[in-house]
């Protein structure tokens, strides 16, 4: 009887040692911090009416959905990643300035600062998009974002006129940044009241029309071959059952 009061004493004294040791390697375990939400991809953005003023009058007009691609180095990540981010019109202050020969759109939001900047040739009455500069101080930035590049060739029209493209299409600004522009219509020069000046469409547009019609101008090709090899066919077939 003593023996076995013996080995219950054992038993219970084990037990408790092993549940003191789990609670306190429990008091002092690490806490993991809590793991990011993955990044969703934002949706197609809105398009929205931007405008820069001279003396009061409008200057330089733009209707366009805009969504940047930064890369940066994030605070939670601990690594460099690639953000997209859509500019929202209603949170965005539009603003600029205009002069015979250069144009500039500022779009400025509560934590970004983006500028584009036309230049137009006097001799060839041609502009385009030939600067673009942003900074910016988002939450997951280890440090404030600012990159710009002058030496650009983009959004080509003619004074007078408005340049217009409904594909999207990106415009590479340097390694870490590009933007993609949705629907984009913009006249950065010659304009007159508040109305966009005739449009002339990007090579993008072009394309895009000019499928539709060598496929179509393929299967007539093809028919008008179908229908020129039956008739043929059947004047054949005639001329074997004349009589002799």
């Amino acid at each position: 009887m003593v023996q076995i009061c013996g080995v219950q004493s054992l038993f219970l004294g084990v037990t408790l040692s092993f549940i003191f040791a789990t609670v306190l390697q429990q008091g002092f375990a690490t806490v993991a911090p809590p793991t990011p939400a993955p990044h969703k991809e934002p949706g197609r953005p809105e398009r929205g009416h931007y405008n820069a003023t001279k003396n009061g009058t409008i200057c330089l007009m733009a209707y366009m959905g805009l969504q940047l691609n930064i890369s940066y180095t994030s605070i939670f990540q601990k690594k460099v990643v690639q953000d997209v981010v859509n500019i929202q019109p209603g949170l965005t202050n539009s603003s600029g300035s205009c002069d015979s020969d250069n144009a500039s759109l500022e779009l400025t939001t509560n934590k970004t600062n983006l500028t584009f900047v036309f230049t137009l040739n006097t001799t060839s009455n041609k502009y385009h998009l030939s600067e673009v500069a942003i900074s910016a101080a988002w939450p997951d930035m280890t440090e404030s974002f600012s990159v710009s590049n002058s030496s650009l060739d983009y959004l080509r029209g003619t004074l007078g006129y408005s340049y217009f493209c409904r594909e999207e299409q990106t415009l590479t600004v340097t390694r870490n940044l590009s933007i993609n522009t949705f629907q984009l219509q913009v006249q950065p020069f010659g304009v007159s009241g508040d109305k966009f000046g005739a449009a002339e469409e990007c090579q993008l547009d072009e394309d895009d029309m000019l499928i539709p019609i060598i496929v179509g101008a393929a299967l007539a090709g093809l028919v008008l071959i179908v229908l020129f090899a039956y008739l043929i066919g059947r004047k054949r077939s005639h001329a074997g059952y004349q009589s002799i």
